[in-house]
Protein backbone atom coordinates (compact mmCIF):
# COMPACT_ATOMS: atom_id res chain seq x y z
CA UNK A 1 0.00 0.00 0.00
CA UNK A 2 2.31 2.56 0.85
CA UNK A 3 4.97 1.80 -2.10
CA UNK A 4 2.26 2.03 -4.43
CA UNK A 5 1.31 5.75 -2.91
CA UNK A 6 5.28 6.01 -3.25
CA UNK A 7 5.61 4.75 -6.67
CA UNK A 8 2.61 6.67 -7.62
CA UNK A 9 4.20 10.23 -5.95
CA UNK A 10 7.13 9.71 -7.53
CA UNK A 11 5.79 9.36 -11.40
CA UNK A 12 3.85 12.38 -10.86
CA UNK A 13 7.16 14.14 -9.86
CA UNK A 14 8.87 12.65 -12.73
CA UNK A 15 6.67 14.31 -14.47
CA UNK A 16 6.61 17.34 -13.48
CA UNK A 17 10.20 17.51 -13.87
CA UNK A 18 9.93 16.28 -17.61
CA UNK A 19 6.93 19.23 -18.16
CA UNK A 20 9.70 22.29 -16.90
CA UNK A 21 12.26 20.83 -19.03
CA UNK A 22 10.24 20.98 -21.75
CA UNK A 23 9.41 24.46 -21.00
CA UNK A 24 12.45 25.47 -20.89
CA UNK A 25 13.63 24.33 -24.17
CA UNK A 26 11.01 26.46 -25.57
CA UNK A 27 13.06 29.38 -24.22
CA UNK A 28 15.58 30.57 -26.68
CA UNK A 29 19.00 31.52 -25.74
CA UNK A 30 20.86 33.61 -28.77
CA UNK A 31 22.17 30.27 -30.03
CA UNK A 32 20.09 28.03 -32.41
CA UNK A 33 18.67 24.96 -31.67
CA UNK A 34 16.05 22.72 -33.49
CA UNK A 35 13.73 22.38 -30.22
CA UNK A 36 12.90 25.61 -30.66
CA UNK A 37 10.47 25.48 -33.59
CA UNK A 38 8.80 22.20 -31.37
CA UNK A 39 5.77 23.87 -30.67
CA UNK A 40 4.94 25.99 -34.06
CA UNK A 41 1.65 24.42 -35.09
CA UNK A 42 1.38 24.99 -39.17
CA UNK A 43 -2.41 24.81 -41.09
CA UNK A 44 -2.01 21.99 -43.12
CA UNK A 45 -5.32 21.24 -45.31
CA UNK A 46 -7.15 23.25 -42.24
CA UNK A 47 -5.48 20.50 -39.72
CA UNK A 48 -2.91 22.61 -36.79
CA UNK A 49 0.08 20.25 -37.27
CA UNK A 50 3.64 20.36 -35.37
CA UNK A 51 6.60 21.87 -38.11
CA UNK A 52 8.36 19.21 -37.75
CA UNK A 53 5.33 17.00 -39.33
CA UNK A 54 5.25 18.97 -42.59
CA UNK A 55 8.85 20.30 -42.83
CA UNK A 56 12.64 19.13 -42.30
CA UNK A 57 14.14 21.57 -39.28
CA UNK A 58 17.85 22.01 -39.61
CA UNK A 59 20.91 24.25 -38.70
CA UNK A 60 22.50 26.18 -41.03
CA UNK A 61 24.84 27.66 -39.04
CA UNK A 62 25.06 28.24 -35.14
CA UNK A 63 22.78 31.00 -35.15
CA UNK A 64 20.48 29.90 -38.27
CA UNK A 65 17.60 27.62 -38.67
CA UNK A 66 16.84 26.29 -42.33
CA UNK A 67 13.45 25.12 -42.93
CA UNK A 68 12.58 23.20 -45.73
CA UNK A 69 9.03 22.16 -46.44
CA UNK A 70 8.25 19.29 -47.91
CA UNK A 71 5.78 20.23 -49.89
CA UNK A 72 6.23 23.44 -51.96
CA UNK A 73 2.89 24.81 -51.85
CA UNK A 74 3.31 24.88 -47.56
CA UNK A 75 6.42 27.23 -47.97
CA UNK A 76 4.32 30.31 -47.70
CA UNK A 77 2.07 28.80 -44.58
CA UNK A 78 5.08 27.66 -42.84
CA UNK A 79 6.97 31.02 -42.69
CA UNK A 80 3.54 31.97 -41.69
CA UNK A 81 3.47 30.20 -38.62
CA UNK A 82 6.94 30.89 -37.81
CA UNK A 83 6.32 34.22 -38.15
CA UNK A 84 3.02 34.31 -36.51
CA UNK A 85 5.15 31.96 -33.22
CA UNK A 86 5.37 33.77 -29.87
CA UNK A 87 9.29 33.44 -30.80
CA UNK A 88 10.06 36.92 -32.01
CA UNK A 89 11.40 35.09 -34.82
CA UNK A 90 11.17 36.96 -38.56
CA UNK A 91 11.94 34.09 -41.19
CA UNK A 92 12.66 34.72 -44.57
CA UNK A 93 12.24 32.33 -47.57
CA UNK A 94 15.03 31.73 -50.42
CA UNK A 95 14.17 29.60 -53.18
CA UNK A 96 12.47 26.33 -50.96
CA UNK A 97 13.99 26.73 -48.04
CA UNK A 98 13.37 29.06 -45.39
CA UNK A 99 16.03 30.86 -43.11
CA UNK A 100 15.34 31.46 -39.56
CA UNK A 101 18.10 33.88 -37.99
CA UNK A 102 18.19 33.96 -34.42
CA UNK A 103 18.82 37.46 -33.21
CA UNK A 104 20.84 38.55 -30.67
CA UNK A 105 19.70 39.07 -27.02
CA UNK A 106 19.66 42.24 -25.47
CA UNK A 107 20.87 42.49 -21.62
CA UNK A 108 16.87 43.83 -20.92
CA UNK A 109 15.48 40.42 -22.91
CA UNK A 110 17.78 37.96 -21.10
CA UNK A 111 16.33 39.75 -18.20
CA UNK A 112 12.84 39.34 -18.85
CA UNK A 113 13.57 35.66 -19.82
CA UNK A 114 15.35 34.64 -16.48
CA UNK A 115 11.91 35.62 -15.00
CA UNK A 116 10.22 34.13 -17.02
CA UNK A 117 12.48 30.75 -16.31
CA UNK A 118 12.23 31.29 -13.05
CA UNK A 119 8.70 31.87 -12.56
CA UNK A 120 8.77 28.37 -14.62
CA UNK A 121 10.57 26.69 -11.91
CA UNK A 122 8.65 28.12 -8.93
CA UNK A 123 5.41 26.19 -10.93
CA UNK A 124 7.17 22.96 -11.04
CA UNK A 125 8.19 23.23 -7.56
CA UNK A 126 4.47 23.98 -6.63
CA UNK A 127 3.65 21.36 -8.92
CA UNK A 128 6.34 18.91 -6.93
CA UNK A 129 4.41 20.27 -3.54
CA UNK A 130 1.37 19.33 -4.29
CA UNK A 131 1.74 15.89 -5.59
CA UNK A 132 3.48 15.97 -1.58
CA UNK A 133 0.50 16.88 -0.26
CA UNK A 134 -1.81 14.28 -2.10
CA UNK A 135 0.30 12.02 -1.47
CA UNK A 136 0.74 12.87 2.87
CA UNK A 137 -3.25 13.16 2.43
CA UNK A 138 -3.25 9.58 1.04
CA UNK A 139 -0.93 7.96 3.99
CA UNK A 140 -3.66 10.20 6.65
CA UNK A 141 -6.69 8.33 4.78
CA UNK A 142 -4.87 4.64 5.36
CA UNK A 143 -4.08 5.41 8.57
CA UNK A 144 -7.33 6.70 9.66
CA UNK A 145 -8.85 3.49 7.63
CA UNK A 146 -6.21 1.83 9.98
CA UNK A 147 -5.13 0.25 6.95
CA UNK A 148 -1.21 1.31 8.00
CA UNK A 149 0.31 1.63 11.24
CA UNK A 150 1.61 5.73 12.62
CA UNK A 151 4.64 4.51 12.51
CA UNK A 152 4.40 3.33 8.59
CA UNK A 153 2.72 6.66 7.79
CA UNK A 154 5.46 8.84 9.48
CA UNK A 155 8.34 6.45 7.59
CA UNK A 156 6.20 6.89 4.59
CA UNK A 157 5.66 11.11 4.65
CA UNK A 158 9.47 10.89 5.16
CA UNK A 159 10.44 8.69 1.98
CA UNK A 160 7.79 11.32 0.04
CA UNK A 161 9.52 14.74 1.81
CA UNK A 162 13.12 12.72 0.67
CA UNK A 163 11.44 12.48 -3.20
CA UNK A 164 10.01 16.04 -2.57
CA UNK A 165 13.88 17.04 -2.12
CA UNK A 166 15.11 15.33 -4.65
CA UNK A 167 13.21 16.45 -7.71
CA UNK A 168 13.24 20.24 -6.27
CA UNK A 169 16.94 19.96 -6.26
CA UNK A 170 16.89 18.77 -10.06
CA UNK A 171 14.34 21.57 -10.87
CA UNK A 172 16.83 24.42 -9.05
CA UNK A 173 20.04 22.05 -11.22
CA UNK A 174 18.01 22.74 -14.44
CA UNK A 175 17.15 26.37 -13.68
CA UNK A 176 20.93 26.92 -12.78
CA UNK A 177 22.18 25.59 -16.31
CA UNK A 178 19.23 27.94 -18.31
CA UNK A 179 20.11 30.84 -16.71
CA UNK A 180 23.83 30.47 -17.31
CA UNK A 181 23.04 29.82 -20.75
CA UNK A 182 20.93 32.68 -21.06
CA UNK A 183 23.63 35.16 -19.50
CA UNK A 184 26.09 33.74 -21.84
CA UNK A 185 26.85 36.60 -24.38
Amino acid sequence: MINEVKKSAEQKMQKSLEAFKHDLAKVRTGRAHTGILDHVMVDYYGTDTPINQVANVTLIDARTIGVQAWEKSMLAKVEKAIRDSDLGLNPAAMGDIIRVPMPMLTEERRRDLIKVVRAEAENARVAVRNVRRDANNEFKTLLKDKEITEDDERRGQDDIQKLTDKFVAEIDKALSVKESELMAV
